[in-house]
């Protein structure tokens, strides 16, 4: 009973936080996989957006996305976004110069060649977000932690979160990728170009993700400039433009041409620009914009058939 009550006196001061503790840890749980993708989205977004969401008629950013991933099967994007299997379509379109390189794809940890690898490598899931080890001197590499996290990861699917339904047949491997570092920044940061039909209309990067202030993002239009809204996290007043930002630009749309909406993800290094990831649904659809009427604006962004 004196749960109950605590649970009823939380509800009463904070329901958002509530609902999203909710939500977050069933989504977790199996049973939540028998719960059809439509009904789990709508759920989902009462719980993040803190409204019901209008499929049949949407408007807004966020409403968008959850209606691509329901209605948009396109089987390609089972591929694009395997971070493996992208390296081939990007490779195609922009050239090879842009993919970080490779030292080798496993599907378990006990399959890895260390000794074919160098000093400083990156592991990381090919089939998920975050799953990323970072080895800066393989002496000192401590492979049981990392056994460990990406052991976990192999048995994440993705799909299940937020029903991004294009990770749902991605097979889970293991990649081993250079590890970037720029002579100038420690903090690697990428660069996240917002495309709508082949077109970038905004972009926008991640900072202080390990610090104490907290995780910001920040959204810049085309020229540069901060643009006036917050995304679910704070945003800088300003941030330093990136050397190859045009260069970026001309590569991210013609990643995109294909798509009605796509995020293209691209690092610079040392002078250089590399490919990131794609991703098709930023923040599943579910992260708040702030002043809402920013969600109408991107949203107005994205081209529907038959909406």
């Amino acid at each position: 009973m004196g749960k109950l009550k605590t649970l009823f006196l939380l509800l009463k001061e904070d329901p958002k936080k509530i609902r999203l503790a909710i939500m977050r840890n069933f989504s977790k749980m199996k049973v939540s996989r028998c719960i059809p993708s439509k009904l789990f989205i709508k759920w989902s977004y009462r719980a993040y957006i803190g409204k019901k969401i209008n499929l049949n008629n949407p408007e807004t950013f966020n409403e968008k996305l959850n209606w691509l991933k329901l209605y948009d099967r396109c089987e390609d994007y089972t591929l694009l976004v395997d971070k493996f299997e992208v390296k081939e379509y990007v490779t195609r379109l922009i050239g090879d110069k842009y993919i970080i390189p490779t030292y080798g794809v496993w599907e378990s940890f006990d399959d890895i060649d260390f000794d074919s690898l160098p000093t400083q490598f990156v592991l990381k899931g090919t089939h998920d977000s975050g799953s990323v080890v970072l080895c800066k001197d393989k002496v000192m590499f401590n492979k049981q932690l990392a056994k460990e996290k990406l052991a976990k990861s192999l048995k994440h699917n993705l799909f299940w979160h937020g029903r991004e339904w294009p990770y749902k047949n991605v097979k889970p491997r293991i990649i081993a990728e250079k590890f970037m570092q720029d002579s100038k920044n420690a903090d690697l940061k990428d660069y996240k170009f917002m495309c709508f039909n082949g077109k970038v209309k905004c972009s926008f990067v991640c900072s202080d993700r390990f610090t104490e202030n907290g995780l910001h993002v920040t959204f810049f239009d085309r020229d540069w400039n901060v643009m006036p809204f917050e995304r679910h996290y704070p945003r800088k007043d300003s941030l330093p433009k990136p050397e190859k930002y045009e260069e970026m630009i001309v590569l991210a749309e013609k990643l995109s041409k294909d798509f009605e909406h796509v995020r293209v993800d691209f690092y610079e290094v040392n002078g250089k620009v590399y490919f990131g990831e794609l991703t098709f649904y930023p923040g599943a659809g579910f992260e708040e914009f702030t002043p809402e009427e920013w969600d109408y604006k991107l949203g107005s962004w994205i081209k529907l058939p038959d909406c």
